[in-house]
This record gives structure tokens, C-alpha cells and sequence, in this order.
């Protein structure tokens, strides 16, 4: 069935759909002790409204309805098996007992704090953020006693996205652009903003952690660190590196036909339940989590984005702060079919926009299904005014260093054939 063009009722120039999603995400903001309500209440409410009066991209009715999840199934099973097998990851890591033995090696003060945060960073550019945000997560649970500090929290997602937004395998967002052609050097830029930004969180974050709860000076008394665990954790890190990277690169014609990386992630948990038990409990609360995110992402792929602002850096930097209450995903898709963006801005911004707010990307809701005092949109912006101030920052460093000079036309791009040279 060929796409619908959108014909449903607006507000002025405004979709109706935009406006209830706007409504969902004020909600979540307000009544954090409800979030998991508001989202499914949210998503349940525009299927309904597009169902009745608006269609869908791929048709109206019920009939559309079926069509969009048929589309959409995969990425939002992937996000739950991901979400699900790196909370079980998590705590297999958290019990090798490597956490506990990190203080041997960890500054004592601040910048020890400091030091965690640049570890989740290159964890993340070449592992899931998702994975590293969780790992940085378990690690921090043991160096600083259980309590950690809210802005340090948004610190750890800030990492996890900017470790990711310059490297082709280290999100979703730049794995998409490098199958539609864009090579993997275009991207790399986006370490340049996110390592400036990485610098200008990182410190007040660890400032504010240390104040709170200094890390610990010296080891704690605990047994030998368990190898068969660290076995575990590589063997679920590395096969779900190599699906990533066979599925998505070599074979990705089938990419969007199953959820492979969320179901290898699976498979090498189930393969190693012989050798250590995961800890099964973890999984309603970090359901809870993934339906929450799972409806807020259905919600976005329900609005009636047709197109993106034509390709500007200041677009590129709008785009920034849309991801952290848009799911960057049907954005980067956007753009890549837009062409005309310098692919490393397009990164950055995407990559890192979602740590502004907790709900902003899968690895921010992800720890906060570890901490849940994160939960809270106006202690995430009070406490964490550091990842938006370093976002804007990173973003005009790299416009003053490289420019903003459009890179490769993907494949499928309606942007002209030749690219502007750098």
C-alpha cells in the first residue's frame, strides 16, 4: 500500500497529533510517580485518535494501525530485548567483583568520579549505549555506596550517547547512516563536540557526585573476582558487537525484517545460564521501564513527520533538543532520505541531544530503571543543567573548528547528486 500523505485534522498549522504528543510528554514531566501510566494512557489515546479521525502513514483505519506496527515491530522488540538482556548484563558484571576492586585504581577525589565517566565514554563508541550506560550504572553502585547523584546520573547517559554519536557502531542513529552509504570518517567528527562536551559535564557532574557521596578511597573486602562472570559479560558484549555488525553492514536488507542484536543478546544469555544463573528478579521492574520508553517511542512514529526544515547547521542544532523528547531514530531516518547534512553534526546532535532529559534516549531510561530517583524531569534539568550547557557548547566549537559542509548523499536521499567538498 503506497503512503498516505497526511489529511488529518490540525490546530492551525499545527497536526492534532503533535499536540496530544506534546500533552504526553508534559505529562510525564509532571506526574513523574506516574510515568509508566502516562505513556501507555498517551500512546493508547493517539492510536485511537489516528485510527478514528487521521491516518497513518501506510493508511487509515485499523487496517493503517496494522500497517504502522508492522513496520515499527521490530525496532520496538529490539529496544525491549535490549533493554531486558543489558539490565541481566548489568548485574552480571556488577557481580565479577571488577566494581568493587576499581577504587585499587580510581583516583581518590573528584576525579576519580571523573575517570568513571571518560570509561562509560569509550565503552559506548564501540559497544551499545544502552550497555555502557548500564555498566557505568553497576560500576558507580559499588564506588559510591549505592547513593549517587542525580546530575551524576544524567552525566553517565551523556557519556554513553556522545561515546556512541562518532562512531558507527557505537548507536543506532550512525550505524543507520553508514548503511545508507556515509562513511564512517563523515561521523567521526562528532567526537569532536561530544569530547569537549564530555569534558565540560564531566567535571561539574563529578564535583556534584563527590560532594554528595565521595567514591571510595580504598577497596572494600570482597571475594576474588569471579572470571566466569567477566567470560559472560565479553561473550554477550562481543556477539552482540558482531550481529551489529554482520546484520546491519553486510547483510542489511534483512536488517529491518527481525530483531537480530536484541535476539543474540538473548541467545548468549540463555547459553550461558549453565555457567552463572542471571538474576532473573530484575526483569518486571526493567519491563516496567522498557514498556514506558516502548510507548513513548510508538508515540513518536504516530506523528505526521513528513519532512524536516531544509538541512542547515541550525537545523541540525534544533534537531539536538527534539531527540531528548523525540525518538532520534525516525529523525535520523529523516534525514538521511532529506540528504544535505554534514553527517558528523547530524551525529553529535542526535546522539547527544537525548541526554537533556531522562526519557530522551534508551540508555537514560535504562538507568533509571537502576535508579529511579532519576525519574523526575525537573531535578534531571536542575541538577543536570551541565549536559544541555555542554551540548550547545560542543556544537559551536565544532562549527568554529570544521564548519558544517554537507558530506556524502546517501542512498535514497532526494538531496542533488554531487556532495559539497570539505
Amino acid at each position: 500500500m503506497s503512503p498516505v500523505a497526511f489529511s488529518g485534522p490540525a490546530i492551525g498549522p499545527v497536526p492534532v497529533e503533535f499536540i496530544l504528543f506534546a500533552g504526553v510528554l508534559v505529562g510525564v514531566a509532571v506526574f513523574h510517580h506516574h510515568t509508566l501510566r502516562v505513556a501507555v494512557y498517551g500512546a493508547i489515546v493517539i492510536a485511537l485518535y489516528k485510527i478514528l479521525f487521521s491516518p497513518f502513514k501506510a493508511g487509515a483505519g485499523l487496517a493503517g494501525f496494522g500497517l504502522h506496527l508492522l513496520h515499527e515491530w521490530v525496532i520496538l522488540i529490539n529496544l525491549l530485548l535490549l533493554l531486558l538482556g543489558f539490565a541481566l548484563l548489568a548485574k552480571h558484571f556488577e557481580d565479577t567483583e571488577i566494581p568493587a576492586v576499581l577504587p585499587r585504581w580510581l583516583p581518590d577525589d573528584w576525579k576519580g568520579c571523573f575517570v568513571l565517566l571518560v570509561l562509560v565514554f569509550v565503552l559506548s563508541s564501540f559497544l551499545d549505549n544502552i550497555a555502557a550506560a548500564m555498566i557505568g550504572g553497576a560500576i558507580a553502585h559499588t564506588v559510591f555506596r549505592g547513593k549517587v547523584h542525580i546530575g551524576y546520573l544524567a552525566a553517565i547517559v551523556a557519556a554513553s550517547n556522545g561515546g556512541g554519536s562518532g562512531s558507527v557502531v557505537g548507536d543506532t542513529t550512525t550505524t543507520m547512516m553508514w548503511i545508507a552509504g556515509i562513511h564512517p570518517l563523515e561521523v567521526l567528527e562528532a567526537f569532536i563536540g561530544s569530547g569537549v562536551a564530555l569534558v565540560l559535564f564531566g567535571i561539574p557532574a563529578s564535583l556534584q557526585q563527590q560532594r554528595f557521596s565521595p567514591i571510595q578511597k580504598d577497596e572494600t573486602a570482597h571475594p576474588p573476582v569471579d572470571w566466569t562472570r567477566v567470560g559472560i559479560v565479553a561473550f554477550i558484549l562481543i556477539a552482540a558487537i558482531a550481529v551489529n555488525v554482520v546484520v546491519n553492514v553486510r547483510f542489511n536488507e534483512v536488517s529491518d525484517l527481525f530483531p537480530f542484536l536484541g535476539a543474540a543478546v538473548w541467545v548468549a544469555l540463555l547459553l550461558s545460564v549453565g555457567l552463572r544463573r542471571p538474576d532473573w528478579s530484575l526483569l518486571p521492574g526493567a519491563f516496567k521501564g522498557s514498556v514506558f520508553l516502548l510507548s513513548l517511542v510508538l508515540c513518536a512514529s504516530m506523528m505526521p513527520v513528513e519532512r524536516l526544515p531544509a538541512a542547515s547547521w541550525q537545523t541540525a542544532f534544533g534537531l539536538g533538543f527534539l531527540s531528548s523528547v523525540f525518538d532520534n531514530i525516525p529523525l535520523t531516518a529523516l534525514s538521511i532520505k532529506q540528504g544535505g547534512y554534514d553527517w558528523g553534526f547530524l551525529a553529535y546532535a542526535v546522539g547527544f541531544g537525548g541526554s537533556m532529559i531522562w526519557f530522551g534516549s534508551s540508555a537514560g531510561v535504562a538507568l533509571c530503571g537502576m535508579y529511579p530517583q532519576g525519574r523526575n524531569v525537573a531535578q534531571w534539568l536542575r541538577h543536570g543543567w551541565h549536559v544541555a550547557l555542554a551540548y550547545v557548547v560542543g556544537f559551536l566549537v565544532m562549527m568554529a573548528a570544521i564548519g558544517f559542509h554537507p558530506d556524502t548523499v546517501p542512498r535514497g536521499s532526494a538531496a542533488p547528486a554531487a556532495a559539497s567538498p570539505r
